[in-house]
């Protein structure tokens, strides 16, 4: 895993391209802190940072490949998983093959193949090629999103790069936040509109899109999408098909010159991942595998149970690893630290986040990193096989809105007035949300109930997905850590797109359908039970801390939140901890010590990125 760079003018010559390209290569340093490479030529500047997972010396970036009197240079972000079917074809097709690197591999299918590679792709994967000869710049994102790629049109020419801070290092960049990104920041937050950014003209290739930048300008495709599609296997050879799609996925992403460990929660989707994973390593006469998991210092203590964490992890995370081949490792936080990690979180995705959420997963990698640079997860697989209780609440799926942030009322009142009286964020959401829901094709075959789930799926899996893809990269890569996700394999995720409501949730349960797919492979205590999510704190001292925290800021009349918020309401907040916002800030457990927490982010980030508000 790596981190990319770069920027094309074919109008003005750049007298300092070097300095500019180290100093936004510098930004990306925890991504690839293991070596940078750059080019240099009279058009373009390619940046590399690269965090050496496979083959140390054959994957060197920027590659470059001499062919047809010109030259093709690649820097590449991700993980092909694929690469061996792709390397086949190249030698029967009369390439040469060099090194075991699956950026050879990429840069020369992207030769052979031309713009079609991305429809020959397995892999999580964001790149760009500059072709010499044809002075044309080629830039591809994965089929959801999981690498980052952002990109603006600026002084005549394009830059791209693969975490924002980068493209702010460009000479005379502004940061600037229109009605859109303020729309975006608190209406949509800590989710996005895919395509876009908060900040004005900075954009993102979507998920499953690829661009060609040449003298014309800038041409975006569309490579890849869910289509909806009938489904003809029975409940038989759809178990088959998922359990083959999921193995095989597992089995394709454990390829690693370094040793590779599974975050380990007793949850289903994680128990799946390393039960699989144990396995293949056992087979191979590997060394156990490794398993980590993550609590936190006194929780037990103040652990109450609810409908969306209805009990804690660490019997069923003993209960696997006395069943399985592994060697477990428990990584302990302290409530206190989830706070003080709050702004190294925001730096890392340049916005404000998850919270605590995402400040708990820095410094989980944090930790595992000391011992491992890979690890697989099972993040996604409740988007996929329907986990979350929206799937099947009523009261979200009539909600006419995003389930997972039904709190429009309360979000607009946090603006401050005079802002407030310029943006309306329920009609922006609204926008956003029906504008997503045009994409869904609605089939004839399709049930009431299946045609509803289908559209709830789609918003899923390209919002909320999403934002924990967002979350899974930065917070990981901060940490020069790479993590892994077969449960979006784009295979499967397609199959189980058009799967009937009625398989999908078989016997009535959230991963119905999953859980009877694994029955015979894992204890039965794990595979009934209920969805508990990413563990969190339950310890008051990060309310109090928060709560603390956010007060000290709002002592300070001059504090640039008051120039966004409105400063009566966060108070009101405060003096009711958290309880003035009534309903979940985002998704289950973001409630009022992660909506304080995200106001301090708020805060922060005005504080540190200092942009131009443009109202």
């Amino acid at each position: 895993m790596c981190g990319i760079v770069g920027f094309v003018n074919y109008k003005k010559e750049l007298p300092n391209k070097q300095e500019v390209l180290n100093n936004m290569l510098q930004t990306l340093q925890k991504r690839g802190p293991d070596e940078d490479g750059k080019y240099i030529n009279t058009n373009v500047a390619l940046g590399h940072k690269r965090l050496i997972v496979i083959d140390p010396e054959g994957g060197k970036q920027p590659m470059i490949q001499k062919y047809s009197l010109g030259e093709y240079v690649i820097v590449y972000n991700g993980q092909i998983y694929n690469t061996e079917e792709l390397k086949k074809e190249l030698l029967e097709n009369n390439y040469e093959i060099y090194t075991h690197s699956d950026t050879e591999i990429l840069l020369k299918s992207y030769i052979h193949f031309g713009k079609d590679v991305v429809k020959k792709l397995n892999g999580i994967f964001a790149f760009a090629v500059w072709n010499t000869k044809t002075k044309e710049l080629f830039l591809a994102r994965d089929h959801f999103g999981i690498k980052p790629l952002f990109y603006t049109e600026f002084d005549q020419g394009l830059i791209f790069a693969s975490e924002l801070k980068a493209i702010f290092e460009y000479p005379n960049f502004e940061k600037i936040i229109d009605s859109q990104g303020i729309s975006e920041l608190f209406g949509i937050g800590p989710a996005h509109t895919p395509g876009t950014s908060i900040y004005k003209n900075v954009f993102e290739i979507k998920p499953g899109h690829m661009a060609i930048y040449n003298s014309s300008g800038l041409h975006i495709e569309e490579y890849w999408k869910l289509e909806s599609k009938p489904h003809l296997d029975d409940f038989e050879e759809t178990c088959s098909n998922v359990k083959y799609l999921l193995k095989d996925a597992i089995s394709r992403q454990l390829v690693s010159d370094k040793p590779i460990c599974t975050f380990l929660s007793g949850g289903l989707d994680s128990s799946i991942i390393t039960q699989f994973a144990s396995d293949y390593l056992k087979e191979k006469g590997e060394p156990p595998l490794d398993t980590y998991s993550v609590d936190y210092i006194d929780n037990d203590k103040y652990f109450v149970k609810s409908d969306f964490q209805p009990n804690s992890d660490n019997y069923y995370i003993d209960l696997m690893n006395k069943s399985t081949y592994t060697k477990h490792h428990q990584v302990m936080l302290d409530t206190p630290e989830l706070a003080k990690t709050l702004e190294d979180a925001m730096i890392a995705r340049d916005v404000p986040g998850m919270a605590d959420v995402d400040s708990s997963l820095y410094l989980f990698c944090k930790e595992v990193k000391k011992e491992k640079t890979v690890s697989i997860m099972g993040e996604c697989a409740d988007e996929v096989f329907a986990g979350y209780p929206w799937f099947f609440r009523e009261d979200a799926l009539s909600s006419g809105t995003f389930p997972w942030s039904i709190a429009l009322d309360e979000r607009q009142h946090l603006l401050r007035p005079e802002i407030s009286s310029k943006i309306n964020l329920k009609q922006y959401v609204d926008y956003r949300y029906n504008q997503s829901l045009s994409n869904v094709q609605i089939l004839d075959c399709d049930s009431y109930e299946t045609s509803q789930k289908r559209k709830i799926t789609y918003l899923t899996t390209y919002w909320f997905m999403q934002t924990l893809l967002d979350r899974g990269d930065r917070m990981t890569m901060a940490n020069g850590f790479e993590i892994r996700v077969p449960f979006c394999d784009y295979r499967l995720v397609q199959y189980m797109y058009n799967v009937p409501w009625e398989m999908k949730a078989y016997k009535g349960r959230e991963k119905g359908l999953l859980r009877h797919v694994v029955r015979n492979y894992l204890p039965e205590e794990i595979v009934t039970r209920k969805k508990s999510p990413y563990p969190k704190t339950h310890n008051p001292t990060y309310l109090n801390t928060v709560k603390q925290m956010l007060t000290e800021i709002m002592k300070n009349t001059n504090s640039p939140i008051n120039n966004l918020l409105n400063r009566d309401y966060i108070i009101e907040i405060l003096n009711t901890d958290g309880k003035a916002f009534s309903r979940p800030w985002f998704g289950q457990l973001m409630t009022g010590p992660q909506l304080m927490a995200y106001l301090c982010q708020v805060n922060m980030w005005l504080e540190k990125y200092q942009p131009r508000i443009e109202i």
